[in-house]
């Protein structure tokens, strides 16, 4: 069971050829059973009676297309009976009061959940290595990192140990992770899916989105997850949609954007070769490409690691081991309380954004660095709008590379960052974007490492984006393929 997508669950579901109790224990099983580390918390007597209620509610005819679907959640999303941690020693023991929205929505279309998943601390990373309990493996290569933050997640999936998960993206955190463990991730437009409950990194970029086998069960999990929510001040109110619509529409005449900044230097031959067979791939299916260029593409590195941890070190200065949280075991004062919960709660990269945040807003620098990197990520927005008059989506890699072996850059932040240079730009204009597998690269072992193809559509374009992943999935079969230990 655990080879099928969300769809043929679902489906298996209504025809009552398995149950939700099945389902939910077989997944719990497998969970039990892996060596990744991916999973934090799993409470089986909470999934097993999510289950029966499912199981209910499926005989009552009142189901809906998710009702009886294990889900698990990234543990950036709070929730009331399960530890909610970010990852972080600073919440080891925290129990949510209440439901993220994210989670309360999923809830309602009758999804079980199997439990939280590991992350980054506050979701602060590239790789997994930053969470407070361990780096997760990477399902195709344990000796590989699974990418980050919501690496948890992406190696859930593709080890099978849960058909649908949550993730949340906010300078790549939901397309890098899918890319590196060949899975289907979608990050929809900022403002989409409420954050109220998500565990606040950078509260303008922040952004949920789920990850799956393929771009049919992400337009399926989308539906549930979106919509407005009026306890998030950043939350969009529109319309809803079926994001799966359009998934059978043609691509003839498809003009796809080919950004020459993608192309460069730093590029891997292996995911270069993966990425270009791709583009040949949607010339076969009528699409044309077209070479764009997105010129402030190198710029969304130092304007993220600006904006980001400005944002960062503000919402992350209630966590003072007052209200909630750790609090050190000895202290002298107040001030000294909050020193030493700090220090001892958070893991070096958070502190390390923290401090880079405070320095951007202190007096005298915030001109200098703070409004400017605001001023360019109003350009790079600008870039992408002159982009889309000339094509209908983007599409490059993900990442530069492969996934890197675990501790290989435990000692460079830099070049985590860096990792990220073609995934931040968009989270910085708060355009949608996606991550399909695409083929293998070796990296610099002879290891089979996935690479994933980034589509990147204009605002509330997911619906299109769903469609030309899923026809690019009808005629490929890289979403399909498992690591051997599977």
């Amino acid at each position: 069971m655990h080879t099928k997508t969300l769809a043929q669950l679902s489906a298996m579901l209504q025809s009552k050829q398995v149950s939700a109790t099945e389902l939910a224990q077989h997944f719990l099983s497998r969970i039990q059973g892996s060596d990744l580390n991916a999973f934090l918390h799993v409470d089986p007597a909470l999934t097993l009676e999510q289950a029966a209620a499912a199981d209910a509610r499926i005989a009552a005819g009142t189901a809906t297309a998710l009702t009886g679907i294990p889900v698990a959640h990234k543990d950036i999303f709070v929730t009331r009976r399960l530890r909610s941690t970010a990852g972080s020693h600073m919440l080891e023991n925290y129990v949510s009061p209440f439901d993220a929205t994210v989670v309360e929505k999923l809830a309602q279309a009758g999804m079980v959940t199997l439990g939280k998943l590991n992350c980054d601390e506050f979701a602060m990373g590239s790789s997994n290595e930053n969470s407070y309990f361990g780096a997760v493996k990477n399902p195709w290569d344990k000796t590989a990192v699974p990418g980050g933050s919501s690496g948890g997640s992406a190696a859930a999936i593709a080890a099978r140990l849960a058909p649908a998960v949550t993730g949340t993206d906010t300078g790549g955190s939901i397309r890098q992770p899918a890319s590196f463990c060949g899975v289907t991730g979608i990050k929809p437009t900022y403002g989409s899916v409420s954050r109220y409950g998500m565990i606040a990194f950078a509260s303008s970029l922040d952004q949920g989105g789920p990850m799956a086998q393929t771009a049919q069960d992400c337009g399926l999990l989308l539906n549930a997850m979106v919509g407005f929510d009026a306890k998030d001040s950043t939350s969009l109110e529109r319309q809803p949609e079926d994001f799966n619509r359009d998934l059978n529409q043609s691509l003839q005449g498809l003009r796809i954007g080919v950004p020459k900044e993608f192309f460069g230097d730093g590029l891997a031959k292996d995911v270069e070769q993966a990425v270009r067979a791709a583009l040949d791939q949607y010339v076969k299916l009528g699409a044309t490409l077209v070479e764009i260029s997105l010129p402030k593409t190198e710029l969304s590195i130092p304007v993220y690691y600006v904006i980001a941890p400005a944002e960062a070190s503000s919402n992350l200065s209630r966590f003072d081991g007052v209200r909630y949280g750790h609090r050190a075991a000895s202290y002298t004062d107040l001030n000294d309380m909050y020193r030493q919960s700090r220090t001892e709660g958070f893991g070096a990269e958070v502190k390390r954004r923290i401090l880079v945040g405070a320095y951007v807003l202190s007096h005298g620098y915030y001109d200098a660095y703070y409004l400017q990197a605001q001023k360019i990520r109003r350009l790079i927005a600008q870039d992408f709008a002159a982009a889309f008059e000339k094509c209908d989506v983007i599409m490059g890699p993900v990442a530069p590379t492969v996934a890197w072996d675990l501790g290989a850059q435990s000692d460079d932040p830099v070049a985590n960052y860096l990792a990220d240079i073609f995934t931040l730009s968009t989270s910085l204009a708060g355009l949608p974007g996606m991550s399909i597998p695409c083929g293998f690269g070796q990296g610099d072992k002879n290891a089979k490492r996935p690479v994933g193809l980034q589509l990147i559509g204009n605002y509330f374009t997911e619906a299109r984006l769903l469609n030309i992943a899923h026809q690019y999935q009808q005629v490929t079969d890289w979403h399909q393929r498992t690591p051997d230990a599977i």
